[in-house]
Parts: structure tokens; sequence; C-alpha cells
């Protein structure tokens, strides 16, 4: 009796599942293993197409935007404030990323919130940011192109961004 105390205790549970034949042999048909292996396809199936399905939803302007835009020039500034404005504007960067926009200026931490397309039209875009105290920003951009962005700053002043390559 003890030496099967013994033998018990050197081999696991699951190692004694693996080797006993089931109790009934009419559970381990294949129908039953084909039931089982159809449902895990299915769920892996359903959960792809759901990862698809979330992976394509969205504003098409948000993905647009998606990446990492540096700050390159401004426009209509006064002659006086250019240089200083420039200087400012290319240590500028905006990341979009899903629903996240990460704003870098110079000699400030960076600071993220989340966005929503706010208003489109035609190149024009008002984006609603949230901070992560909870108050709300808008921010207005002219969509150029793929890889040039205005960040319009007001009075008809825009800082230039290019995407990242």
């Amino acid at each position: 009796m003890t030496e099967n105390v013994v033998i018990c205790r050197l081999v696991s549970y699951h190692s004694i599942e693996m080797v006993t034949n089931p109790r009934k042999p009419e559970e381990s048909s294949s129908y039953f293993a084909f039931s089982r292996r159809r449902g895990r396809l299915t769920s892996l199936g359903l959960m792809a197409l759901g990862a698809l399905l979330v992976s394509g939803c969205g504003n098409p302007i948000a993905r647009k935007l998606e990446g990492r835009w540096l700050g390159e020039s401004v426009e209509n500034f006064d002659s006086k404030d250019v240089a200083a404005a420039t200087g400012w504007a290319r240590g500028l960067s905006l990341e979009f990323s899903g629903t996240h926009l990460t704003v870098a200026v110079p000699a400030e931490e960076p600071r993220t919130g989340k966005y929503r397309v706010a208003s489109v039209h035609d190149n024009d875009v008002e984006l609603a940011v949230t901070r992560l105290d909870g108050a709300v920003d808008s921010a207005s951009f002219k969509l150029d192109d793929e890889h040039s962005l205005r960040f319009m700053v007001g009075d008809n002043r825009a800082v230039v961004l290019r995407r990242e390559q």
C-alpha cells in the first residue's frame, strides 16, 4: 500500500488523465471530436472577423491623420514674428494614434488626449480633443494631401506639418 502511495505522488493528475482511456467510448467518437473542433474554429473565425471590422472602422479623416506629423514652417505671420514662430513650429509634433492625439511642443511635456472629428468641410477639419482633466479643446486643420497638413492657429495663420517618413 505504501508503495502505491509513493507512485501516485510521482504521477500528476494530468499525466494519469492522458494515458487512461475514456470511460465511455461513444464520447470519443469522431462526431464529437469534429463538433468540438468546429466550435473552436467558429470561435476563432468570429474573433478574426471582429478584429477586421474594428480595424476597418473609424472616420476616414481619422485614418488620414494617423501617424506622426512634424512642424516644418509657418504661414501668414507678421514678419517680426516669423523667426520665433518658425523655431517653435519646427519643434512641434503631433501624433495621431487610434483615437488619441499627442502634442509635443518645445519646452513643454507632451500632452495626450482623446480626439474625435467634430466636423469636415472639403479639406477643413475640426477636431474636439478631450484632455485628461476632461476639458475639451478644438483644433482646426487643413488637409493639403497625404503628406502635408496645416494646423490653423487663428487669424488665418498656420503651422505647416509634414508626415514623418
